[in-house]
Parts: C-alpha cells; sequence; structure tokens
C-alpha cells in the first residue's frame, strides 16, 4: 500500500514476524460510534463471523473490487454486519458495519493511539498473483 502525501497521520508499524510485507495492510484507529463504511466499491465474495486469535469472535468482509477484479479487499474487527455475500457495496457509502470493535486485549495500534485507546478497523488488499505464504503461526 502507498501513503498519500496529503492524507491523514500515519505511521508504519514493526514486522510482527508473519512473513507478509510492513505496507500489505492497515489498521485504521476510528471513532468508536462511527459507521463502518465499505472502503472500495465491488461485490461482496465473503462475509460473516470467524474466531480471531483462536478465542476471540469477529465479523470480517470480503470484497471483490471494481477497479481490481479477483483481488480481494478483506476488512476485520467491527460489529453489526450489515451486508452479506452478492451484496454491492459502494466506497465510503455503504455501511459494512455498524462500529469498529473494541478488542478484548491490547492491539499493537493501541500503542500509538491516544488514551484512552479507540478501536481499530483492519484492512488488506491480497493481490492473487502474489503466493501466499503460510505464516508457520500453526492455527489453533
Amino acid at each position: 500500500m502507498d501513503v498519500f502525501a496529503d492524507g491523514a497521520p500515519w505511521s508504519t508499524l514493526e514486522d510482527r514476524g508473519r512473513n507478509t510485507g510492513r505496507r500489505t495492510a492497515a489498521d485504521v484507529v476510528v471513532d468508536p460510534t462511527a459507521e463502518i463504511r465499505s472502503p472500495v466499491t465491488g461485490t461482496v465474495v465473503r462475509a460473516g463471523t470467524y474466531v480471531l486469535y483462536c478465542d476471540h469472535s469477529d465479523h470480517f468482509v470480503v470484497i471483490d473490487p471494481d477497479l481490481s477484479p479477483g483481488w480481494e479487499v478483506k476488512v476485520f474487527h467491527f460489529e453489526g454486519l450489515q451486508v452479506g455475500v452478492g451484496d454491492r457495496v459502494e466506497a465510503g457509502v455503504t455501511r459494512i458495519g455498524t462500529n469498529a470493535r473494541y478488542l478484548p486485549f491490547v492491539s499493537q495500534v493501541d500503542e500509538f493511539t491516544a488514551e484512552p485507546s479507540s478501536p481499530h478497523v483492519h484492512i488488506e488488499v491480497i493481490d492473487p498473483s502474489i503466493p501466499d505464504i503460510p505464516s508457520g503461526s500453526g492455527g489453533c
């Protein structure tokens, strides 16, 4: 991901040994009361609930973006899932969740936010032409 010079303040966090580049995803700190809207225009290909770190329920949405068909834009860490498979979403318009989710543990991004920490939404962009190399974390 490239950062726009005229965008919001940002920083690149330390690598956590997951065999992914340091700019393959973004943690976006948001107002805890703000609606979560789609970051891209496209079609929802997967959405639902999964288990985060083997212990915590979390929502996710995966979008096939119109501008890069076949790629995946993944959004995690929010409450109140509002879309389902096959739904069309519009960047900045379609509500995909009711609000960001406070995680029940200290997150890496919390080190860089004011107290009390606000929740963040995790956004990943996956280019299917790049092999997915397992991190070796072993799962649950």
